[in-house]
């Protein structure tokens, strides 16, 4: 039952609380009941004022009373916790998919300090912050990134339990927050354009230095090409190492989709993982994908376009 309602829920939200990348909480956002404490508490109540009527005890009228008040006020100081508290998107950076996608949130006061302020999605564990009067905290929130693509960040539960735990108050914001998730790198064989064989790649003219400039051993990575593997090193007991040449410039190297094999996420992570290998090694390099090209080039601003392409493979342009 509670499931066939959370669509009706989740549409009154976005009618009341639609998506901003800034949001002052206020008496239209603020939530407030009792909570479990507040509930014994209220039923303890209860049984004094059965008492003090049973007995006609002036001390237990006064008593009730007394606690009685301390709850009414406690939903006024509750409530004015997380009044005209402001968040903020702060952005995120994009990660590899099986990573920690960091959302930063950051919270601005108006005026008055708000204590024990918590944040997060649940059901996992909230966090805790206080803001200063006139000050500024940030938060940083993690969530799995479990598919490439457009990450978006659900609806962040804030509440405050504070001053005496019987009550909370909550919202639920959305900061309209999204991170991009890149494929996951995965090692293998280097994934020429067609009709570029390894021979082919191998008696390329090194830059400015002559054909096939040797530039020493290095240590053997998944994915490098056994035609280069040093067998004399390695039958004299220097463990097993590649030959290292310097950049390629007789022809441009290109990372092809069509060239690999596999199921279509497979081959994504696969050139991602080439993406990275060879802007390390400062490689210029072109990208082909259906219906997509990168022309070689080199630098992180190249890097990260080959790997926003890759992580918005297929995907449909909004």
């Amino acid at each position: 039952m509670l499931a066939s309602l959370k669509p009706y829920w989740r549409r009154w939200l976005a009618r009341r609380m639609p998506a901003a990348a800034s949001v002052r909480l206020n008496q239209r956002r603020i939530f407030i009941v009792p909570s479990g404490v507040g509930v014994a508490f209220g039923l303890v109540l209860l049984l004094m004022l059965l008492v003090a009527i049973n007995y006609q005890n002036s001390l237990a009228y006064a008593l009730t009373f007394l606690l009685a008040a301390i709850f009414v006020v406690a939903i006024l100081h509750t409530y004015r916790n997380l009044a005209s508290l402001v968040l903020k998107a702060g952005g995120g950076r994009a990660v590899f998919m099986g990573e920690q996608a960091m959302f930063r949130v950051r919270l601005e006061s108006l005026g008055r300090e708000h204590q024990a302020v918590a944040l997060g999605w649940p059901p996992a564990q909230l966090q805790q912050v206080d803001v200063a009067a006139n000050g500024v905290s940030e938060v940083q929130l993690s969530l799995s990134a479990e598919r490439r693509g457009w990450l978006r960040a659900p609806r962040l539960c804030v509440e405050s339990r504070f001053p005496l735990g019987l009550l909370v108050a909550w919202s639920w914001v959305d900061l309209d927050q999204s991170v991009l998730v890149y494929p996951r790198p995965l090692a293998g064989e280097l994934p020429l354009a067609a009709g570029a064989s390894e021979d082919e790649e191998q008696g390329l003219q090194a830059r400015g230095q002559g054909a096939d400039d040797f530039q020493g051993l290095r240590g053997y990575q998944p994915g490098d090409s056994k035609r280069r593997l040093a067998w004399k090193a390695y039958s004299r007991g220097h463990g097993l190492q590649v030959k290292d040449f310097a950049s390629l410039a007789g022809r441009d190297l290109w990372l092809d989709f069509d060239s690999l094999v596999g199921d279509v996420e497979t081959r994504l992570s696969l050139l991602s993982h080439w993406v990275v290998q060879l802007a390390e090694r400062q490689q210029p390099f072109g990208l082909r994908l259906p219906r997509v090209t990168m022309e070689p080039d080199q630098g992180d601003a190249h890097r990260e376009a080959c790997l926003r392409a890759l992580a918005l493979f297929g995907e449909v342009a909004a």
